[in-house]
């Protein structure tokens, strides 16, 4: 049966390991053992496939547009001032709680802009705000999923490393609903 002991540096034995043939590893302050007689040899760092870069490309591009939502919209009221209404999810769903007091004929909702306190907007200003909001989302997810198949379209690493969120998608990956969000922003 094999063998490994472990020596001080003077050559006393310290340790004693049976049914070892071999280091497969050494380590910072240790090793790792086989009893087979491998050894353990560095690979050289391979660059990612392309399938991998699209992964990693389809998660970036969800992120940014997880950002972009969240950070949300300016909002233009009746009496010409402009608020700015954050769109993180717990937001987009008390926006959307809204509705049902609007149609249950409130006249006055309790909601607020960014970081400031609770105030009562008109049903008229909280329609504009939960307009502005869906289609800000709407938008943004339209925007995602072109995105995503200009992504899964890109033939080569470098195609697909290129694109950034908010860069101007080709046609051929817009969707109908995309082209009709840009023709009615001018865009």
């Amino acid at each position: 049966m094999a063998e490994i002991e472990v020596l001080t540096e003077y050559g006393n034995v310290i340790a004693k390991y049976e049914g070892f043939e071999t280091v497969y590893k050494e380590l910072d302050g240790g090793m790792i053992l086989s009893n087979d007689g491998t050894v353990y040899v560095e690979q050289p760092e391979q660059e990612p496939d392309v399938d991998q870069i699209r992964t990693a490309k389809l998660a970036e591009v969800s992120s940014r547009c997880e950002s972009a939502i969240f950070a949300g919209v300016d909002v233009e009221l009746t009496d010409g001032s402009v608020e700015h209404i954050s769109l993180k999810e717990k937001d987009q769903i008390n926006l959307f709680g809204k509705q049902s007091q609007l149609a249950a004929g409130a006249t006055q909702l309790e909601y607020h802009e960014d970081g400031k306190l609770c105030k009562y907007y008109s049903a008229e200003d909280m329609t504009k705000i939960i307009e502005a909001a869906m289609k800000f989302v709407s938008y943004h997810t339209t925007y995602c999923n072109s995105m995503n198949a200009w992504i899964k379209g890109a033939q080569t690493a470098e195609e697909i490393e290129a694109i950034q969120y908010g860069a101007q998608i080709p046609d051929k990956y817009k969707s109908k609903v995309l082209k009709d969000y840009e023709a009615a922003m001018g865009a």
